[in-house]
């Protein structure tokens, strides 16, 4: 009988498949562990060590900011595991000859599908997006799930329906996600690959053996391990930087300044809104309350969508986390695509409702 030799790492060494497997459900568990206690945790801190006076400004951005950190965080580094395992069943050319040009307006219809479904803010959609570039996802289908993972989703969805009834729930989505495909496009026919920062396109876009044999599962969690290291390492401060700047915004939040100038009456309301809600931060239903406030102190609907979506789809963190990995041109693209299609709704939704 033949014996059974144990899976090699690449870079020498054994390791038995039981104990890999073990390993992984500790890591799993320790991370759910992590995950799940962020609130208590967060919550915790605020009250107990630094003592903040509840209902403060200075406490509403500091507990923001020790519970959306460390999220965003442990987010990515699973995402980017992830999606580096799976990446390491795929060459580059196996990537391309899958996502192929003629295949690329399906691509944008299934990738802003595709972010309906994920639970991500638009911070947390910044890692899978790292993540579709290395593969050779084309561009434009990167940013229809960019744009369609924080502006759509479930939560919103719901919210929306129990608040305002289903015909304002299915207009959000439906123009949702006519923004992200279209957005999608129009960058995707803009040719702008230059603009995305070279190191993106340095990360490793598949693996094999040294003979070009396909890795066993060690070697896969070793690509996925060195993939979190390459990209978490780049791209960490940023996502610092950026929470910090929606937490200090989180605590001053002018619900009633706003909601004065948020009617239909003006012309300006909804660019002016906009233009409030890029410099915020926000999932789906953390915005949705300021949303209810805003339209019983009489705002226009249309105005305070396009409010939200500013919000969740162009905030000024998710821009910041960005930068690390796309140039500024490619940046401001994003944001007048995107910022054009959120007018429109602005306008259709003042002009329907």
């Amino acid at each position: 009988m033949s014996e059974v030799v144990a899976p090699t790492v690449p870079g020498g060494g054994h390791v038995r498949p039981r104990a890999l497997f073990l390993a992984g459900v500790t890591a799993v568990v320790v991370w759910l562990g992590l995950f799940l206690s962020l609130p208590r945790v967060a919550t915790w801190s605020v009250h107990t060590v630094l003592q903040l006076p509840q209902g403060s400004p200075v406490h509403a951005a500091v507990e923001f900011f020790l519970f959306e950190a460390p999220k965003v965080l442990l987010l990515l580094v699973a995402v980017v595991f992830g999606v580096g395992v799976v990446r390491s069943f795929f060459t580059p050319e196996r990537t391309r000859r899958t996502l192929a040009g003629s295949r690329e307006s399906v691509g944008n219809v299934l990738a802003a599908l595709l972010g309906v479904v994920t639970p991500f803010c638009s911070c947390s959609a910044v890692p899978l997006f790292i993540g579709f570039v290395t593969t050779g996802v084309p561009l434009g289908v990167t940013f229809s799930f960019l744009v369609s993972a924080p502006m759509v989703n479930e939560v919103a969805l719901v919210l929306l329906f129990s608040l305002f009834g289903w015909k304002v729930a299915a207009v959000y989505m439906g123009t949702g996600l006519a923004i992200a495909m279209v957005s999608g496009w129009v960058i995707g026919r803009l040719k702008l690959e230059r603009h995305v920062e070279a190191w993106v396109y340095d990360v490793e876009g598949g693996a094999g053996g040294a003979d070009g044999s396909p890795l066993d599962w060690p070697g896969r969690v070793r690509f996925g391990l060195d993939a979190v290291r390459d990209i978490v390492g780049k791209v960490w401060p940023y996502v610092l930087a950026g929470i910090a700047v929606g937490a200090a915004i989180h605590g001053w939040v002018p619900t009633n300044f706003m909601a004065s100038f948020m009617g239909k009456g003006a012309w300006w309301a909804v660019p002016l809104a906009v233009v409030i809600g890029i410099p915020m931060y926000s999932n789906a239903a953390g915005i949705i309350p300021i949303v209810e406030a805003l339209l019983e102190k009489g705002a226009a609907l249309g105005t305070v969508l396009a409010f939200m979506m500013a919000v969740i789809g162009l905030s000024l963190p998710e821009t910041i986390i960005l930068r690390k990995v796309l140039r500024p041109r490619l940046i401001a693209t994003f944001i007048g695509v995107v910022g054009v299609g959120i007018l429109i709704v602005g306008y259709l939704f003042n002009a329907i409702f």
